[in-house]
C-alpha cells in the first residue's frame, strides 16, 4: 500500500511550523498501533506511524528536541518534539535506535496520502475502533517478511549492512523489530 500510494514529495512539521522536515523517499512501512502504551502517549485511540530511514528524512528547519520516555519493554524511546508547541514529529525506538524515525502521519501536510499498511496490537484496540477491510490486522506485532514489500525489505538489508560496517549495536535489533 504505502510503497504504490504515496507520490513525494511528503512534507510535515509541527503546529507552529517551527520544525518542518520532508520524507525524501517513501516510508519503509505504516504502522497503525493500538497498543495501550501509543493509546496513552498519543492521548487517542492509536497512534500512525511512518518508518523510514533517518537519513530519509531532511529537516527543513527549526530542531526538536528529543525527550527520554519510558515503554513497554523497558527498553524506552526517544520522542522528537518541537521545542515551542511540544508537538511530537517522530520517534526513535530502542530496537531501531536512530537508524530508523517512525514519523507521526498526523504531522504531514497531507497525512491522508499514507494510510496504514497494518493495524498492530488489535487486541488492545478500543472495542468501538472498527479496523477497514482489506488493510491486514494482527493481535500484536507481525512476521515483516510476510507483510512488507520487497522494496522495504531491500532497504532494511542494506540499513542493517551499513550499521554493520559501523558496528552499531542497533544492527542487530533492526532484526527483531521495535521494542515498545
Amino acid at each position: 500500500m504505502t510503497s504504490a500510494a504515496a507520490d513525494l514529495p511528503l512534507e510535515g512539521g509541527c503546529t507552529c511550523r517551527a520544525v518542518r522536515f520532508r520524507l525524501t523517499s517513501r516510508p519503509l512501512f505504516v504502522h497503525c498501533c493500538h497498543c495501550t502504551w501509543c493509546q496513552r502517549e498519543s492521548g487517542a485511540s492509536f497512534a500512525l506511524n511512518a518508518m523510514i530511514e533517518s537519513e530519509r528524512v531532511e529537516l527543513l528547519s527549526g530542531e526538536p528536541e528529543l525527550v527520554e520516555t519510558p515503554s513497554a519493554s523497558g527498553a524506552g524511546q526517544r520522542i522528537a518534539r518541537c521545542p515551542r508547541c511540544r508537538v511530537a514529529v517522530w520517534s526513535h525506538y530502542a530496537g531501531a535506535g536512530d537508524a530508523v524515525r517512525f514519523v507521526r502521519v498526523g504531522t504531514l501536510d497531507e497525512p491522508g496520502r499514507l494510510p496504514p499498511d497494518i493495524h498492530i496490537f488489535t487486541a488492545s484496540k478500543q472495542p468501538w475502533v472498527v479496523l477497514p477491510r482489506g488493510t491486514p490486522a494482527v493481535p500484536e506485532y507481525y512476521d515483516r517478511k510476510r507483510h512488507w514489500p520487497a522494496e522495504s525489505l531491500a532497504r532494511r538489508d542494506a540499513m542493517r549492512a551499513r550499521a554493520a560496517r559501523k558496528d552499531a549495536p542497533a544492527s542487530q535489533d533492526l532484526l527483531t523489530g521495535p521494542r515498545r
